[in-house]
C-alpha cells in the first residue's frame, strides 16, 4: 500500500515537472523578440504636414487597459487583484475614455496600456475602438510592448496578453518606427514581461526641411531603477540627435518617474509597501530641452486599494508629462481631473507652437 502511494506520488511529481518544462519551453519558443528598430504600419489618411506658428494640442493618457478604473486594485502595486472590473465595465471604461479624448480637441494623442486582445480585458480590441474616436482625416499607429501567450502569475494568472502604445494624429507621418528600449529583466522573467519601446513618428513641417518628431513612451515600472535609467538615457540620446538636425521634438507618456525640476511636495510618499515612482534627473536630457508636468492635479493614483476621493492618506503620483525641444514654445500644460473614474491615470494636455 505504501509502495503504491509512493509510486503514484512519484508519477504526479514527474508529470508536474514535465508539464512545467514543456510550458517553459513553449514560452521560450513563442517569446516576443522584436528587433531593435521596426517599421510600424500607419493606418488612415490625414493632411500631409504640420505648420509653424499654429497651436498644437497633444494629449497623453495611460488608459490602464480599461481595467484599472476607480473600483480596481492591482497585485503589483500592493493590491490583490489582476482583474477587478467586469467585461461590461472594461467596455464602459474604454467608451468613456474615447468620449473624453474627443472632448479634449487634440491634434495628437499618445496612449499607453492599450490592449488589442488580452485575457485581462476580456479580448476587447481597444486599439480599434480608440481609432474610431477620430474617424476622419486622422492616422493611427500601434506598437506592441507586451505580447505573451500566457503569463502564469499570480493566481488567478494574467493569462494571454497583447498590448501596446498607440498614437493618433491629425497629420500624416512620413515614417513610423518601433524602437526597442533596454530590458532590465533576464530569463526566465523576461519571457513573460513587457518589452518596452518608443513609438516614433516623423511629421513634415510645412515650408521647411525639418520634421516634428513625436515620441510616445511608457517606461519601466517594476525594476530596481536600472531599467528606467537605461531607457531614459536612450530616449535622451534620440532626442538630442533629432534636435541636432534642427527637428522639433515632443516626447510624452507615462515615464513612471517624476521630473527633478517638478515640485511634487503636494503628493508625499505615504510609506509602507506602496509602489514609489523613480526620479528622472532632467540634467540627463542635456541642453535644449524642457520637461513639464502640471502639479495642480496628480497624474496617477496608487492601486493598492480602490479609489476613495475622501481618503486623505491616498497615494498619488506625478509620472505623466512631456519633454520638448527648445524650438517648441510651451503655451500650456494641464492635467485633466477625471477623478480616476476610468483608469488609474489622468490625461495630460500640452499646447505648444512650433517656433
Amino acid at each position: 500500500m505504501v509502495r503504491t502511494i509512493v509510486k503514484v506520488f512519484g508519477i504526479l511529481i514527474v508529470g508536474i515537472l514535465l508539464s512545467a518544462v514543456t510550458f517553459i519551453g513553449w514560452l521560450s519558443i513563442t517569446e516576443f523578440k522584436p528587433a531593435d528598430t521596426e517599421t510600424v504600419k500607419v493606418e488612415g489618411t490625414a493632411p500631409a504636414s504640420v505648420a509653424k506658428g499654429k497651436p498644437v494640442n497633444v494629449v497623453t493618457w495611460n488608459i490602464g487597459y480599461g481595467g484599472l478604473s476607480k473600483e480596481a486594485d492591482f497585485f503589483m502595486d500592493g493590491g490583490k487583484n489582476v482583474t477587478s472590473v467586469t467585461k461590461e465595465g472594461v467596455q464602459s471604461n474604454v467608451d468613456n475614455i474615447k468620449r473624453t479624448l474627443q472632448s479634449l480637441n487634440p491634434d495628437f494623442v499618445f496612449l499607453q496600456e492599450v490592449d488589442a486582445n488580452s485575457t485581462r480585458s476580456y479580448g476587447i480590441d481597444e486599439e480599434k475602438i480608440l481609432q474610431s474616436a477620430f474617424p476622419h482625416n486622422w492616422t493611427y499607429a500601434f506598437a506592441r510592448n507586451f505580447q505573451v501567450g500566457f503569463v502564469p502569475y499570480p493566481l488567478p494568472p494574467i493569462g494571454h496578453v497583447e498590448s501596446g502604445i498607440q498614437t493618433l494624429a491629425s497629420a500624416q507621418p512620413s515614417k513610423a518606427e518601433r524602437i526597442q528600449l533596454p530590458i532590465p529583466f533576464t530569463w526566465p522573467v523576461s519571457m513573460s514581461n513587457l518589452k518596452r519601446c518608443l513609438l516614433v513618428e516623423r511629421f513634415p513641417v510645412k515650408d521647411s526641411n525639418t520634421e516634428l518628431v513625436m515620441i510616445n513612451l511608457h517606461l519601466e515600472a517594476y525594476d530596481e531603477g536600472e531599467g528606467k535609467t537605461a531607457q531614459t538615457a536612450q530616449l535622451a540620446k534620440l532626442m538630442q540627435q533629432e534636435r541636432a538636425k534642427g527637428n522639433y521634438v515632443i516626447a510624452g507618456g507615462d515615464f513612471n518617474q517624476t521630473f527633478s525640476n517638478v515640485d511634487t511636495s503636494a503628493y508625499p510618499a505615504q510609506g509602507g509597501k506602496l509602489w514609489q515612482a523613480g526620479m528622472l534627473d532632467t540634467s540627463q536630457l542635456g541642453e535644449g530641452f524642457n520637461a513639464v508636468m502640471d502639479t495642480t492635479t496628480p497624474t496617477c493614483r496608487s492601486l493598492d486599494r480602490p479609489y476613495n476621493a475622501a481618503d486623505k492618506n491616498f497615494q498619488f503620483y506625478m509620472i505623466d508629462g512631456f519633454i520638448v525641444s527648445d524650438n517648441v514654445q510651451i503655451n500650456t500644460v494641464k492635467t485633466i481631473d477625471t477623478g480616476f473614474e476610468y483608469t488609474d491615470h489622468n490625461p495630460v494636455k500640452l499646447t505648444v507652437t512650433l517656433k
